[in-house]
């Protein structure tokens, strides 16, 4: 079932037997609220955030109760996007657009000054088409970035291989941070990273201090700066 992990059916029909409740890839917004914080800052500026691949998540919610004012969420399942957009119907500061994240042309370019990815480009790696697609979808992410935008993608990527697919035809500046992975139930854990602090990393990955990143049991959120 991988293989369709980027096809609007299968997601389709599983938001269709998900019809109530709420589910949150990889980490919650308490969890990465700081991190969000720090790239992000809420100014007078109100700034404009994509939250790409938002399925059924609670994660803008929480932006929204946060004080972010401008969320817009996009998803391929029109199932998921239907119901998000019933949830919230009376919520202002929370859009819900049908649109496939390869394809965003119904957004001009520099629209946003935050995007938000929590295994939506781990969901088309695992797809068919898999490098065409993610290629197309940073490049549609790069585009519709502001200038010193920022794309905050959450993956299980590791850094030996999502650096290089960040920097294939991209020259944006990246950080990498870590976070702990949450246990079922938790919507936070104690840090054994400081989450808010870049973590050193070579030109191919490899962690400059002793140790091996890859054998953490950490989420990886790569910080990419549009110059």
């Amino acid at each position: 079932m991988t293989q369709a992990y980027g096809e609007a059916w299968y997601w389709d029909k599983r938001y269709a037997k998900e019809s109530t409740g709420t589910f949150d890839w990889y980490q919650k917004y308490e969890s990465l609220a700081p991190l969000l914080h720090l790239y992000v800052p809420q100014t007078t500026t109100h700034r404009r955030v994509l939250v790409v691949g938002c399925g059924n998540s609670a994660f803008s919610e929480g932006m929204s109760n946060d004080g972010y004012t401008n969320i817009v969420n996009i998803d391929i399942s029109s199932v998921v996007i239907e119901a998000m957009q019933k949830k919230y119907s009376d919520s202002p500061h929370l859009k819900y657009i049908e649109m496939d994240v390869t394809d965003m042309k119904a957004f001009e370019d520099g629209s946003f000054d935050a995007v938000i990815d929590k295994g939506t480009l781990d969901s088309l790696l695992c797809g068919q088409n898999s490098k065409t697609n993610a290629a197309k979808m940073l490049n549609e992410v790069e585009r519709v970035m502001k200038k010193g935008g920022v794309y905050i993608l959450i993956t299980y990527g590791i850094p030996s291989y999502r650096l290089r697919l960040l920097r294939e035809s991209h020259s944006w500046a990246i950080k990498l941070h870590v976070i702990d992975k949450l246990l079922p139930g938790e919507s936070s854990r104690r840090e054994t990273w400081e989450l808010t602090c870049p973590i050193p990393v070579n030109n191919d990955g490899s962690f400059r201090e002793s140790g091996s990143l890859e054998k953490m049991d950490v989420h990886y959120i790569y910080v990419c700066t549009k110059v």
